[in-house]
Parts: C-alpha cells; sequence; structure tokens
C-alpha cells in the first residue's frame, strides 16, 4: 500500500486527543482495526473503556493488547485473508502501553515500548497512534513517576520521528506539528 499515512496524535488528559484519533481513522478509510491498550482495573477505568467502546463506529474492529502490540498486530494480520487486512490501525495508546510494561518489569519496559512501536510504524497500512504529551505537566514528586515521564517523553520522540504527520492537541483542537 503506497501513500500510507502514518500519524501521531499527542495531547493532555481529556484534551481531545482520542477523538480528534478516532477522526483520522475513519477519514484514512475502512476497515479500521482499533488496538485497546487499557485494561480495566477498576470501575472508573471500566467505564471510560466503555465510553470508548460506545463512540466507535460498530464496523470498527478491536484489538485488545495491552502489551506487545506488534505481536498482536502480526498475529492478527496473519489470520486475516489478506482483503481482510485493516487499511488503518489506531493504537490507543502508547501511554498505557509504557505503563502496562512498566508494572510487568520496568527494567525492559521502555526497550519494549519501543520495538512495538517501530513494528507498528513499519506495517502496510495507515496507523494512528495516540499518546499523552508529558513534557509540559509537573515534575512528578517521586523517582518512579519520573522515570515513566522521562521514558513516555523518549517514547513520543522516537513515534514522531517514524510517522509522517504529528498533531498536539489542545482544548480540542489540533495542531499540526508536522
Amino acid at each position: 500500500m503506497s501513500g500510507v499515512r502514518k500519524v501521531i496524535v499527542l495531547g493532555g488528559a481529556r484534551s481531545g486527543k482520542s477523538t480528534f484519533a478516532e477522526r483520522l481513522a475513519a477519514e484514512c478509510g475502512e476497515p479500521v482495526l482499533y488496538v485497546a491498550t487499557a485494561t480495566a482495573l477498576d470501575d472508573e477505568m471500566a467505564e471510560r473503556i466503555a465510553l470508548h467502546r460506545q463512540r466507535r463506529p460498530s464496523t470498527w474492529r478491536t484489538l485488545e493488547a495491552p502489551t506487545r502490540v506488534a505481536l498482536a498486530l502480526l498475529a492478527d494480520r496473519s489470520a486475516d485473508a489478506p482483503t481482510d487486512a485493516p487499511t488503518t490501525v489506531l493504537v490507543e495508546d502508547l501511554t498505557l502501553l509504557l505503563s502496562n510494561l512498566f508494572a510487568a518489569d520496568e527494567s525492559s519496559a521502555e526497550a519494549q515500548a519501543q520495538t512495538d512501536v517501530t513494528g507498528i510504524t513499519g506495517l502496510d497500512a495507515n496507523v494512528i497512534l495516540v499518546s499523552n504529551e508529558v513534557g509540559m505537566g509537573l515534575v512528578p514528586p517521586y523517582p518512579l513517576g519520573r522515570r515513566f515521564r522521562d521514558a513516555l517523553g523518549r517514547l513520543n520522540q522516537l513515534s514522531a520521528a517514524q510517522v509522517n504527520e504529528a498533531y498536539l492537541v489542545v482544548a480540542g483542537v489540533p495542531l499540526r506539528l508536522k
């Protein structure tokens, strides 16, 4: 597939980044595969996941992959017939992916997340990555929070270098960075 779009959408909490990313995915064309990295560890998170599900078109498929996203995508694409392979892959989101990896094994989390991003952006499909922008927030008061923030900042930089479009969403307004 030539002329595929590789996009990262960054923004703070409740900035509108997910809604904007979903709009981009719809514009790219079907079929769309929504890769969900969130896990419902409590009722509040389960409610957030439910709201995201309700907002998505019923024609979109969902692949739940809290870790090892690139491997899950390869397995999913291998299971599909070539005509069913997704035209657009939306990964929501890198922040939760890295958090899940940190919870499993902090020492390998960043490297695994970088491997996932490289694998995802290498797909022959439109790819839209969503992540929290952490460079403008407060410095976390504890070492683990600072390590996570720094790792996510580096992951966002790697992601931005591997895509041809980058957006920052602020107050629901997307700003094109590249």
